[in-house]
């Protein structure tokens, strides 16, 4: 009996960790038999793998403040301001391309220390802090930019992101990749991943144990803003072109598949293989009714209620843990 309950424990152990991996390869077949030799192939998943980039980078900046209990909802923010001055220094003031990269990730750097400072040296609430800071770049964006779309952005920064290809697949998909293998890396083989994870669990625990906890806060906060300022250059390199306003829709997405990617791979805390493989769930998820014919307002649906039913997971994952 005792074995048989072991089994059955090792089995549902293994169900949760992999569940979204066997949903995944569901969703690919039901799609595929729904639209054959259009949705699995080549050309489909390529363009697919892609497009999600740039969703991708800023995902796994979400999981960095997830993980020590922060919400950061900056993160779009920072994107389209980095995008915009990118294009702003890049086009109109005739910067070198390599130095208008280098103020963007200055701004994702500064933003992050900014957020740091109200956060943890005030003591706000993450979650005021990040949407005033947020709401402030939005306006800069527009003011910069002057309201209007500039495009031109480098030809150089376009084909290192999106033209060029490896296996048929374009670069940004491996700056993604890259970037998702780091951060794993760091999170799970480092003491400052650790400690990260420590911190998110119990501020208070971790303090007793000898753990800065401010200085942990600080470093997430910090790369977060990093990365969200990366997301920012592959998004320059995806379109070529910057919209005051285009960028800010990521934040919904970006929520819905980190708080999905927790209740993989790592069940109850916030991973980063896990928030890549939902953001491709849900990503093929939208390709493939796009292809069904459903109009364009059920992406919104798709990633509205994916985030409702993504942070219940995530909480009835905490709960059983």
């Amino acid at each position: 009996m005792k074995q048989n309950t072991s089994s059955f424990g090792k089995l549902s152990v293994q169900v949760e960790r992999y569940g979204l991996i066997g949903a995944f390869i569901l969703l690919l077949l039901v799609f595929n038999a729904a639209a054959p030799g259009r949705f699995l192939t080549w050309s489909n998943v390529s363009a697919v793998l892609g497009s999600q980039a740039v969703l991708v980078v800023l995902t796994l900046s979400l999981v960095i403040t997830l993980a020590t209990d922060m919400y950061d909802l900056s993160a779009a923010s920072v994107l389209v301001f980095c995008n915009m001055l990118i294009a702003v220094l890049n086009v109109n003031l005739g910067v070198p391309i390599g130095w208008a990269l280098l103020a963007a990730l200055g701004v994702g750097f500064t933003v992050g220390w900014v957020n740091s400072f109200f956060i943890i040296k005030v003591g706000l609430n993450s979650l005021i802090v990040t949407l005033g800071v947020g709401t402030i770049l939005n306006g800069l964006t527009l003011w910069i930019s002057d309201s209007q779309t500039i495009s031109g952005v480098s030809d150089l920064l376009v084909h290192l992101v999106a033209v060029y290809r490896l296996f048929g697949i374009p670069f940004e998909f491996y700056y993604g990749l890259i970037t998702c293998i780091v951060l794993w890396y760091v999170m799970d083989f480092t003491a400052i991943g650790r400690q990260l994870l420590f911190v998110g669990r119990s501020p208070q625990v971790a303090r007793l144990t000898g753990i800065k906890v401010e200085r942990v806060q600080r470093t997430a906060l910090i790369w977060a803003g990093v990365l969200n300022a990366f997301a920012g250059i592959l998004y320059s390199g995806t379109t070529g072109a910057a919209d005051p306003g285009s960028g800010l829709t990521y934040l919904l997405p970006g929520m819905a598949a980190a708080f999905f990617g927790s209740t993989s791979i790592a069940p109850g805390r916030f991973n980063p293989w896990g928030s890549v493989i939902a953001v491709y769930f849900l990503a093929f998820g939208i390709s493939g009714v796009t292809i069904q014919g459903v109009q364009t307002f059920v992406q919104n649906l798709f990633y509205g209620g994916a985030l409702v039913i993504a942070v219940t997971l995530s909480q009835l994952v905490k709960r059983t843990r």
